[in-house]
């Protein structure tokens, strides 16, 4: 089976978590919950540090801060109507899947929130993956009903994976 993320390791401390697993099991859910067929689709995911995050963020949202995760659609999906799903992306092939888009995540942002919210950097790092993988499908969390939706879209799929509600 063709793996669905394309992990790239710039932190070594994310090798030795095991970055790849982890967020092969997350994005595959994912796409499972809305239906969607993982081998017909392929996104890309960079483990690095707070350094390195912080300079994407100031490039691509003027914010020259670490955050958590980033994520760059390859295609606007987005609803345009207030808690209206995305449309779906087009599903490619095995041999030839839809590019879904990139994620990038940050080693010390991630351990230091799981620390300040008692939770394992297991299940912290499976929310975050889950997250920006529904960011990658057009979801959205700036408006109220979007939120609402994609929170309760996370929930829902970190159930099913035995991660408890990050929202509750």
């Amino acid at each position: 089976m063709r793996p669905l993320v394309d992990t790239v390791i710039e932190d070594g401390r994310w090798d030795r978590f095991g970055l790849g697993p982890v967020a092969e099991r997350a994005a595959r859910a994912t796409l499972e919950a809305l239906g969607l067929d993982p081998a017909g689709y392929e996104l890309s995911l960079l483990g690095c540090d707070d350094a390195r995050i912080a300079v994407l963020n100031a490039d691509f949202r003027d914010k020259a801060t670490p955050t958590n995760v980033l994520s760059w659609p390859a295609e606007d999906l987005s609803a345009r109507d207030e808690g209206a799903a995305p449309a779906l992306p087009d599903e490619g092939s095995p041999e030839d899947p839809e590019e879904l888009g990139d994620i990038a995540i940050s080693w010390q942002t991630c351990q230091r929130e799981a620390g300040d919210q008692g939770k394992t950097m297991g299940a912290h790092v499976t929310h975050l993956v889950v997250h920006g993988t529904l960011h990658l499908l057009g979801y959205d969390h700036i408006r109220d009903g979007d939120a609402a939706l994609m929170e309760g879209l996370e929930t829902r799929i970190l159930a099913s994976l035995g991660v408890a509600d990050p929202y509750s």
